[in-house]
């Protein structure tokens, strides 16, 4: 770790990309009998990885920046809770054998655009008015909180076989992810990605804190607005694309924190992701085809995640 420490923010990024790469092949590669059933079978799964994990990270970066608190996670406005109620009244209305029939592309491009709308229907009001950021905050939790509430009620009254057919849906799955699935969500991520990465230095600005950005020359509440409209969107495309991962977020952020050896977003920011790659591809790997479990990868995920939570909240509380 000393090593680390003594090199440029440029060697960092490069090591950590080289073990981006390195886990990427073996994925790809362990124990591969033939290039056709590694495209076919892993390439998919690798995709939603990535695409997952590069949203996550990403967003979990600016929403942590326009809050100045690296404990919050995007996850905190309630898009997972959201997920979990809209899901639930499908299956309670329409029965768990609509899903089947109803394209996974269509699926999506519903979930991503009731969630972005519900995100902005939350946001605008609240930003307008000129409340600060942590109110929008506690409104998304106060609304997780009462959506949770609304879908264990709704789970309560379905049928044991539907039942079983929703909590599939409500655990983070990256296989059997469709390549037009794929097509789309990377798209979306790669220009909100893109679009964040030409405000790297305004977000920079903003992480000096409201009374210093506004003496800079930013206007700052402006600003709030765009990157959480940009936040929202990467949360309901990697949250319509494999299931809610509350906790991923926090852990990767750390990560890119401790690694990136600069607080410059420009520096930050791929670190988050390649961060984000090696942890879940590096995991999948080992826990699919070393270990050979069958357990949910986001399983492993969120509790790695939430021991983080709480390791931080207790730090917190001895160093006030």
């Amino acid at each position: 770790m000393r090593r680390l420490e003594r090199l440029g923010p440029g060697w960092r990024l490069a090591i950590v990309t080289v073990l981006a790469l390195a886990a990427i092949a073996l994925f790809m590669t362990f124990e591969v009998r033939s290039l056709h059933s590694a495209l076919r079978f892993r390439l998919p799964t690798l995709g939603a990885l990535v695409i997952v994990g590069w949203a996550i990270a990403v967003s979990t970066i600016a929403f942590q920046t326009i809050t100045s608190n690296r404990i919050l996670t995007p996850a905190v406005m309630g898009l997972d809770a959201l997920y979990a109620l809209i899901q639930t009244l499908v299956i309670a209305f329409a029965g768990g054998d609509v899903l089947a029939r109803v394209s996974s592309l269509t699926q999506f491009s519903v979930m991503t655009v009731l969630m972005v709308g519900a995100s902005l229907a939350l946001i605008g009001p609240l930003l307008r008015s000129g409340r600060e950021v942590h109110v929008l905050v506690l409104a998304g939790i106060i609304l997780g909180i009462l959506l949770r509430s609304v879908s264990v009620f709704i789970q309560r009254l379905l049928d044991p076989n539907e039942y079983l057919i929703l909590q599939s849906r409500l655990f983070a799955s990256f296989n059997g992810v469709s390549t037009h699935l794929l097509w789309a969500g990377g798209a979306v991520v790669l220009v909100v990605s893109a679009g964040l990465w030409w405000r790297r230095h305004v977000l920079d600005v903003m992480l000096l804190g409201r009374p210093l950005a506004v003496s800079l020359g930013v206007d700052h509440d402006r600003e709030v607005r765009r990157t959480m409209v940009l936040i929202a969107v990467l949360v309901s495309v990697s949250t319509a694309m494999v299931g809610p991962i509350t906790f991923f977020g926090l852990l990767v952020a750390h990560l890119a924190y401790r690694f990136a050896g600069s607080h410059r977003h420009a520096v930050i920011l791929p670190m988050a992701v390649l961060c984000a790659i090696v942890t879940l591809v590096g995991a999948q790997t080992i826990l699919q085809y070393v270990l050979e479990w069958s357990t949910v990868l986001s399983v492993v995920v969120e509790l790695a995640g939430g021991l983080l939570l709480i390791t931080l909240l207790i730090r917190e509380g001895k160093h006030p």
